[in-house]
């Protein structure tokens, strides 16, 4: 990789800035001094400092977010704030959410810059499940789970896949329950519980794969993944 690119990627300023840092002689490779910004250097490999300060490269990041309402799942948005603009300790621009969440819909979102592990998960081929707490208006019964499980139609002409609905608590209006889908179709739990007649009132997603929610991490809080639960992420024969 190019000393100025790697330099810029680490948040040492941009491509013009880290050129004149090197030109001036504020950076060294292996403890020597160098001012071409096309030198070539390996990040793994290399010492690098700038003004003795080492610089340390990471390829790819991963982060666990606990989504609140009101922000998009995207990198840009004209209308509303965006998941990405609640990690501020990242310093490039290549990180993005892994699907999405409703701007209403609460709960795990891992963001990344890991285009092949964001496939795993999302493809339908991997059938990567994903776990919702959902408080429904209405009272969800031993029929709705048979339908869940059967496959419900949503958009009068997709059949979702099987899904799973467990009943958690009911009361006379309001039923607590969770869902766990292997699909990700938009609004997918929200038209799921309308085709059987009910309303999702709150929908929170706890676990994504067999990484659950830290429940230490309030609204718009985040954390790096660790190493054990990134190894779990990866693992294609761990599916829940």
């Amino acid at each position: 990789m190019r000393l100025d690119k790697l330099l810029a990627h680490c948040g040492f300023g941009t491509r013009k800035e880290v050129k004149e840092l090197i030109k001036k002689g504020y950076v060294s490779v292996n403890e020597k001094i160098v001012k071409k910004d096309k030198t070539q250097i390996h990040p793994n490999c290399d010492k690098i400092k700038v003004n003795d300060e080492e610089v340390i490269y990471e390829e790819f990041v991963y982060y666990m977010l606990n989504k609140p309402s009101g922000y998009v799942s995207a990198t840009e948005d004209s209308l509303y704030p965006t998941v990405v603009e609640l990690i501020d300790d990242y310093y490039r621009t290549d990180l993005f959410p892994v699907g999405r969440l409703d701007i209403d819909t609460e709960g795990l979102l891992i963001l990344t810059n890991d285009g092949i592990l964001a496939h795993q998960l999302l493809s339908p081929k991997y059938h990567c499940p994903k776990k919702y707490y959902v408080r429904v208006k209405g009272i969800v019964n031993e029929k709705d789970i048979e339908s869940f499980y059967n496959g419900i139609v949503i958009d009068n002409t997709y059949q979702c896949q099987s899904a799973y609905l467990k009943i958690l608590s009911f009361d006379k209006e309001n039923s607590e329950v969770e869902v766990i889908i292997y699909e990700g179709k938009f609004h997918q739990i929200k038209k799921m519980f309308k085709a059987i007649g009910k309303e999702v009132i709150y929908l929170k997603r706890i676990c994504m794969k067999n990484l659950e929610l830290d429940e230490n991490l309030k609204l718009g809080e985040y954390r790096r993944l660790t190493i054990e639960e990134l190894d779990r992420l990866k693992d294609k024969s761990v599916l829940q």
